[in-house]
């Protein structure tokens, strides 16, 4: 058995010492596993479902080989998503916070290109990035990757799935043929070891059997047909679990917008997903999601890959998934960390095939569980329990989550307790905050000072 303490491990004393003060004593069975040959050098193919850690696998091992003083790119890591580069790179910095000065950039597509040329003129150390986006660059000249010695895949399957095939081709035939390649997969089907054979050296296998946990997940198959359409079955559902935060799966993004009109039009808090919408919607609908401000997520499974949301009440199978992989990971978005989840999947005559498949607990084409009474239809819709103040400065202007928790308790009228989550991006902030104190909270801070200047701020 591979030894599972940090401690174990050849790292620097900085990250040593980080990984202190983050918590990290114990790593998760893919970083025991794969570690030790990426400290090595070695070429390593994980395979582990996503929230398995992959993430300080790889990051660990770039930021061992990182030589900061070099101002050079010397990591490349490519993702599918742009939620998930966003991700990456906001782990990889907090796993690199003890190293001094140390640059990442991230670059994918959804966002203007001129101010990531203007970026990359001043150089970074560690590009996480998309396909699309990190190709775009290559054949502008913008973005060179010579100096390259780490190469990530994470994900590999789903940048496959997405079509980003000649993408990955084009952008390794500029990266040093005496790199090191880390390729992380959910799975290991012959795409993915025809693309390994390609670019990989020797590359060492490292599995994780799948031990998704959804024991704790409540699963419940409900049949529709012509008396309940699948829509009203939705609505039913809603009704009467009343989450505080729900995903609905949809197969299509004609139907992601179809079903969250729909919702919208029945009063429900709802917002859309997926990969058709500018970088700015995405970012603002996650965080409206994410900090309790929206009730209910209509995505696509590609544009919900990677999502990093905590305490989910309900994830709804609009559309049956296509495999056991995919329903699974659908539904272990709920029931974390121990929690009870529910997970409910809509079905017709059509889908039995699917469901056949999927259920894993009695028969529900035999046995499906009912649906709540029509008479919840008639009943008012739920409303979220926050409401999001966006205000006009960021990062940029200096502006610090602190700073606008100060400026909301001071006087005393507002209290900690009223006060979600705040999110700083770099030309805006966003705050989540109790309903009941909304109009209050947006005229402090729109007729106050923030850092000695003045804000718009409005709801949204």
């Amino acid at each position: 058995m591979p030894a599972t303490d940090f401690a174990s491990l050849q790292l620097k004393p900085e990250l040593f010492a980080n990984l202190e003060t983050l918590g990290y004593q114990h790593m998760t069975p893919i970083q025991a596993l794969s570690l030790p040959p990426v400290l090595a050098g070695r070429d390593v193919i994980g395979q582990g479902k996503t929230g398995s850690g992959k993430t300080a696998a790889f990051g660990l091992g770039l930021l061992q080989k990182l030589d900061v003083q070099r101002f050079r790119i010397q990591t490349l890591v490519l993702c599918p998503t742009r939620e998930l580069a966003d991700q990456v790179a906001v782990e990889i910095r907090k796993l690199g916070r003890g190293l001094h000065n140390v640059k990442v950039l991230t670059l994918c597509g959804g966002a203007a290109i001129g101010p990531q040329i203007g970026s990359l003129e001043h150089g970074a150390h560690i590009i996480v990035g998309t396909p699309g986006r990190i190709d775009d660059h290559l054949r502008k000249g913008t973005l060179t990757l010579a100096d390259v010695d780490t190469l990530v895949l994470d994900e590999a399957d789903r940048m496959l799935e997405m079509g980003f095939q000649d993408s990955l081709e084009a952008i390794v035939a500029h990266v040093p043929a005496t790199r090191q390649t880390l390729l992380f997969s959910a799975t290991f089907a012959e795409n993915i070891q025809r693309i390994a054979r390609g670019m990989m050296r020797d590359p060492v296998m490292v599995e994780v059997q799948a031990d998704d946990d959804i024991s704790s997940i409540d699963q419940r198959f409900h049949k529709v047909d012509t008396g309940t359409d699948r829509f009203t079955a939705l609505r039913l559902l809603l009704q009467d679990i009343r989450p505080e935060s729900a995903l609905v799966f949809c197969t299509t993004k004609r139907d992601v917008d179809d079903v969250c009109q729909q919702l919208q039009r029945h009063n429900f808090s709802a917002l859309a997903l997926h990969g058709d919408m500018e970088q700015r919607d995405r970012e603002r609908t996650l965080i409206l999601f994410s900090n309790n401000s929206v009730s209910v997520l209509v995505a696509t499974d590609v544009a919900a890959r990677g999502l990093d949301i905590e305490a989910l009440d309900l994830v709804v199978n609009y559309h049956p998934a296509r495999d056991t992989d995919t329903h699974v990971h659908r539904i272990g978005r709920t029931g974390r960390a121990g929690s009870q989840g529910l997970a409910c999947t809509l079905f017709d005559d059509s889908d039995a095939h699917k469901i056949a498949r999927l259920a894993v607990q009695g028969d529900p084409l035999k046995d499906p569980h009912p649906l709540p009474p029509l008479s919840l239809l008639d009943i008012k819709t739920p409303y979220p329990a926050m409401q999001t103040l966006q205000i006009d400065g960021g990062k940029k202007q200096k502006l610090r989550p602190g700073d606008i928790v100060g400026a909301l308790t001071n006087g005393g009228d507002i209290n900690f307790a009223q006060i979600g989550k705040i999110n700083v991006t770099d030309n805006s902030a966003y705050v989540a905050v109790h309903h009941d104190i909304a109009r209050l909270a947006q005229n402090k801070l729109g007729e106050g000072k923030l850092k000695g200047r003045s804000f718009r701020v409005r709801k949204l």
